[in-house]
Parts: structure tokens; C-alpha cells; sequence
């Protein structure tokens, strides 16, 4: 006798076939591109501006300043102890345990640290303006005029070059 195969037969498939393909064996390789390609998405890359190093730097947050002193007193604590993660971790208990008094004094420094940082900002902003108007003046012309002029000075480069070439070959 024949199994009837209709509503309420199953077909004997391999459950290794039903099964996605990432729960597949596949080699490391293939799976973690795979997984690098899903994961991540493309990345413009942008032109980025070169970073000033005159510029101020900015001010520590009160949290910052409490850890300058709370990783002294750790240090002293705790002379075995040589991971960073490990200092920031108590830190960040610590700081959190505090109430609103024993935070003031560290707000206070950093509000202090804030103010002095815009003063200087404030000065190098101006230093930037007095020299992007005295030394550097920008020309009438587009950025693409300027591109478009570099590109004919690259095809008379090659001309010249050519020409060199083929006198070269008319002396032999």
C-alpha cells in the first residue's frame, strides 16, 4: 500500500534544507562578510577639516573634573589595580551615589573651566577674522573655474610632454 499524498500527508523533506541559510555550516570567512555586509551600512566619506592647533580645547564636564581627583585617591586605594575600564567603572558608581551638595563644588569648577574657555574662544575667534580678512582674500572666480582651468593646465602638461616624445623620436 502507497502513502496518499494530500492535505494531511507531510513530505519527507530534510530539515537541513528548510533551515535559513545563515543556520547553515559555512566557512568563517563567508559568514563574517556576510555579516559585515548585513551590519553595516555605507559610509559616505566626506572631506573633513583639518583641525586647528591653536584652537582652545574644550573644558572638562563636572564629571570629568571629579575624576582627575577621584582617580588619585583610587590609585592610593587600590596601587594594584592598572585598568583604566576599572578606575572609570568606580568612578562612575561613585558619581552616580552622589547627591546634589557633594556635585556643587565639581559644577562650580567645570561652570569656571566653561567661562574661561569661551573667553578664548572668543579671542581666537576674532584673531581667525582679523586674519581671514587681512591675508587671505577669496577670488571672484568659483571653485569649478579654478578645477576647470587646473584640468586644461594637466592637457597642456601632456601636449608639451608629447611633443618632447616625438622630437625624441625625430633625432633617432
Amino acid at each position: 500500500m502507497k502513502p496518499t499524498r494530500g492535505k494531511g500527508a507531510t513530505n519527507k523533506v530534510s530539515k537541513e534544507a528548510l533551515k535559513p541559510v545563515d543556520d547553515r555550516k559555512v566557512g568563517k570567512r563567508k559568514a563574517a562578510i556576510k555579516a559585515d555586509k548585513s551590519s553595516k551600512k555605507p559610509v559616505k566619506k566626506g572631506k573633513t577639516a583639518k583641525k586647528d592647533p591653536n584652537k582652545p580645547k574644550r573644558p572638562a564636564s563636572a564629571f570629568f573634573v571629579f575624576l582627575e581627583e577621584f582617580r588619585k585617591t583610587f590609585k592610593k586605594e587600590n596601587p594594584n589595580v592598572k585598568a583604566v575600564s576599572a578606575v572609570g567603572k568606580a568612578g562612575g558608581e561613585k558619581w552616580k551615589s552622589m547627591s546634589v551638595a557633594e556635585k556643587a563644588p565639581y559644577e562650580a569648577k567645570a561652570a569656571k573651566k566653561k567661562s574661561e574657555y569661551e573667553k578664548l574662544m572668543n579671542a581666537y575667534n576674532k584673531k581667525q577674522e582679523s586674519t581671514a580678512d587681512d591675508g587671505y582674500v577669496e577670488s571672484e572666480r568659483s571653485k569649478s573655474e579654478i578645477n576647470d582651468d587646473d584640468e586644461e593646465d594637466e592637457v597642456e602638461d601632456e601636449d608639451e610632454e608629447d611633443d618632447e616624445d616625438e622630437d625624441d623620436e625625430d633625432e633617432d
